[in-house]
């Protein structure tokens, strides 16, 4: 053990405010409480240090760090009493210090080695990077908060730091946790002020938060006495791990996430020379590719591939074969015996490769992509190497699903933005500009870009229709079939320990159990997703064992097996129950603007585009270019805005005369965005899609986009709400015309009497916007069925 003093806080500007004492009489206090209750042998550990530090007086008093030079026996003891008895001082890392943490007096040789190796070298790094002023502001005021106001911080005391190892290049982290039940904290004034912890967060620690402490709670006005324990843990392989999930969590599976990624599996493996490749199973067809266009890829086999010009065909015959046998291969020495049996082996051995291992990754039991591991040197992959991959290959499994799923995405985007026949108002437009260019090019070797096809001064109307708290419905849906999931799993369970005996099956029950009270709270994406490892990882194992070696639980594990199938499982009941009812409703939407719209192309011909995503949105543009040989009114204008308005109010009635036929009833908003101005649109040749052209026009477009989830000014009310129309404008004249038809619409009883004129919030970049809201009279009556069922857009109106 070391006595050597080390200064660990540098900083003076908050030391300068704190009056502290280093004592040991927050310690005695607690001798002494424990002496009254402790029945055990410790009783007399306890009653000898309490005599020791009574005996030597100058340990009741006020002290120095100087002063406990002379009394290291007595901190040893205290080492003794503080740390768990079968520790090993030489392994662990752990001081005592000032009360107010800023100079160690006593430490294990190692905490001692690493300080002074790394802290005043300044070798360590703070991950979460904080002013040094503010953190020490933040501990402080944690305790006081903790101490007087029973106001417990979400955030612990823990603060983590990256140490770089020489030997491997390889980052450690460390977390530092200060100890402080023995620093006793007296406020100097009679009465402590009342605080509104509305103001505060989960963890103060927003500068103005803590100058508002500052100015009620001043650091001057508390003394502390004491001292503090600080050690420290080395948690570089959960932070690999958490640093692994975070980058799932968020998505963020592109770009340098790659990079972070990798580098969380090399300090796993705990050695810097191990290089890995990711390797996610893309299919078109059913048939491996290779993204080769994918700037990011890590995979040695794709790259190396690539730059020795391999035949693609020869390469996806390889991947091809290995889709249909995944097992893992190692190769800890390329040789050239081995590459004559495996040849794609030759091409990584010419990048300077000696060793290469390809481990297969899955997900729900299905072959989702490849780990590759390889060296320049040669690398002996064994057991121990693989435990420490073994605990990242779940969530390498999530990250190669997401990126064939956005792979997939990405086909579906081209094939329908690529072969969608384009509409009839539009497509003389494109006839032209194809025709054009063919007698451009006639006769030329190398071809002229085709001109952009664009409609100028056109008329935009905005519409959508939303499934009110989709988001929360599909969350509680999800939570709902994980409680009968769970639910279902306790019983097997404790069916299954009836029948057998196996230690394992207890084990798992328990932790099924703790799994049934979380999903009575909140559960968070890496909550999920820990879920997810539990069943894949600790549960199918163990039921499909149990049901290969005991043929008696058969009927048991089929059964459970059977209600979590996503199709017919009582498991999915509540998600299926709920993708069922919202696709009911965008299906009758869509069908009832589908044949409308055809009626409306009747009356002056208009480009309509309509969009489904958990609800349904749609733009049309009217005006003199999409029909030159047709003259444009005004007139059109003024009827395709009274027919939206018309239409709206039959869609809410549609979808309210859906509810009783809905398993899971779901209500629908309807927004409405007036743009008077004329803008221009050209089709994104490379996007295969109609877009706005110019500054002001792009600004519509982000309007658009903002305003679905819009307040009312000034309060935290939604602008959409169900049963009601909302109609957004900029200026007065916009809503002039708009009123009347609404009047009109009134007096028809389709509308209800209820018109409200709205201020509403500002958004980002936008501001100025106004509403205008308006129910529904649901007691006129809708045949829904004839609507959803296609009659050109012809809706029974009945009066209720």
């Amino acid at each position: 053990m070391n006595t050597n003093i080390i200064k660990i806080n540098k900083d003076e500007r908050i030391n300068c405010q704190i009056e502290w004492s280093l004592s040991f009489r927050p310690l005695v206090a607690y001798l002494k409480r424990r002496l009254k209750t402790e029945q055990t042998i410790k009783k007399e550990f306890y009653r000898f240090l309490l005599e020791k530090i009574e005996h030597e007086n100058a340990l009741v008093k006020n002290l120095t760090v100087e002063d406990l030079i002379k009394h290291k026996d007595t901190l040893e003891l205290i080492f003794t009493i503080l740390t768990p008895l079968m520790a090993n001082e030489k392994e662990l890392y752990w001081a005592l210090s000032t009360p107010v943490p800023d100079q160690i007096f006593f430490s294990t040789d190692l905490l001692y080695d690493f300080i002074q190796k790394n802290v005043e070298q300044d070798n360590l790094d703070e991950v979460h990077k904080v002013d040094k002023e503010k953190k020490q502001a933040m501990f402080i005021y944690n305790m006081i908060l903790e101490r007087f106001y029973n106001y417990t911080p979400l955030a612990n005391s823990e603060i983590l730091y990256g140490y770089k190892n020489p030997q491997t290049g390889l980052t450690q982290y460390y977390n530092i946790n200060v100890d402080t039940q023995f620093v006793d904290i007296v406020y100097n004034k009679k009465d402590l002020p009342e605080l509104n912890f509305e103001q505060f967060s989960a963890n103060p620690q927003d500068e103005k938060e803590i100058a508002i402490l500052k100015t009620l709670l001043p650091l001057n006005d508390f003394r502390f006495d004491g001292f503090t324990v600080i050690s420290l843990k080395d948690v570089t392989l959960q932070h690999a791990i958490d640093g692994i999930r975070d980058a799932l969590v968020n998505h963020t599976y592109q770009d340098e996430a790659y990079g972070h990624i990798i580098q969380a599996l090399k300090t796993l493996a705990e050695n810097g020379q191990i290089e890995f490749g990711l390797l996610p199973l893309l299919t078109v067809n059913n048939k491996p590719v290779f993204d080769d266009e994918d700037e990011n890829s890590s995979s040695i086999l794709m790259n190396s591939a690539k730059a020795a010009g391999l035949d693609e065909q020869t390469l996806y015959a390889q991947l091809e074969a290995y889709k249909n046998d995944p097992r893992p291969l190692f190769f800890n020495k390329i040789t050239d015996e081995v590459i004559e049996r495996i040849p794609f082996l030759d091409i990584i051995k010419k990048s300077g490769i000696e060793s290469y291992s390809l481990l297969p990754v899955f997900y729900n039991n299905q072959l989702v992509g490849m780990l590759e591991i390889y060296s320049k040197t040669e690398l002996l992959v064994d057991e121990k190497l693989l435990s420490r991959l073994h605990v990242a290959m779940p969530f390498l499994g999530q990250l190669f699903k997401y990126r064939i799923e956005e792979f997939n995405a990405k086909m579906d985007e081209v094939l329908k933005d690529k072969f969608t026949a384009l509409q009839p108002s539009v497509q003389w437009k494109f006839n032209q500009q194809v025709w054009e260019f063919i007698k451009k090019n006639k006769g030329k070797k190398k071809a002229l870009n085709i001109e952009t096809v664009t409609f100028k001064n056109l008329y935009p109307i905005f519409g959508a229709i939303d499934i009110r708290n989709s988001t929360i419905e599909r969350n509680l849906a999800l939570k709902d079939d994980l409680k009968v999931q769970l639910n279902k799993l306790s019983m097997t369970l404790t069916t299954l320990r009836k029948v057998i005996k196996l230690e394992l099956i207890d084990k798992i029950l328990f932790n099924c159990r703790n799994w049934i009270e979380k999903t009575n709270g909140f559960i968070s994406s890496s909550e999920e997703d820990l879920l997810n490892e539990f069943l894949e990882f600790e549960v199918y194992p163990m039921l499909k064992y149990v049901e290969k070696n005991h043929p008696n639980t058969k009927d048991i594990v089929s059964d459970y097996f059977e209600s979590i199938d996503p199709y017919t499982g009582v498991a999915y009941e509540n998600r299926r129950t709920l993708e069922t009812s919202m696709q009911f409703i965008n299906t009758a939407v869509g069908e009832y603007l589908e044949n409308t719209q055809e009626d409306l192309q009747k009356t002056y011909p208009c480009y309509f585009a309509k969009f489904r995503s958990d609800g349904i949105e749609y733009d049309i543009y009217i005006g003199q270019e999409i029909a030159p040989d047709i003259p444009f009114d005004l007139l059109y204008l003024k009827n395709i805005r009274l027919w939206q308005l018309q239409t709206m109010v039959d869609i809410a009635r549609l979808t309210n005369g859906l509810i009783d036929k809905m398993q899971k009833p779901l209500l629908t908003t309807q927004l409405i965005f007036i743009h008077s101005n004329p803008i221009d649109i050209s089709f994104r040749n490379d996007e295969r899609r109609f877009d706005v052209e110019g500054a002001y026009n792009i600004r519509y477009e982000v309007v658009k986009k903002r305003i679905d989830k819009v307040q009312i000014k000034n309060t935290n009310e939604r602008l959409t709400q169900p049963g009601k129309i909302a109609l957004v404008y900029y200026n007065a004249f916009e809503a002039n015309e708009y009123l009347e038809y609404i009047k009109y619409l009134q007096e028809q009883e389709l509308l209800l009497r209820d018109l409200e004129m709205l201020d509403l919030e500002e958004l980002q970049g936008v501001s100025g916007l106004k509403a205008l809201r308006v129910g529904v009279n649901y007691n006129v009556i809708i045949n829904a069925e004839d609507i959803s069922l296609g009659e050109k857009g012809k809706v029974a109106r009945t009066k209720g």
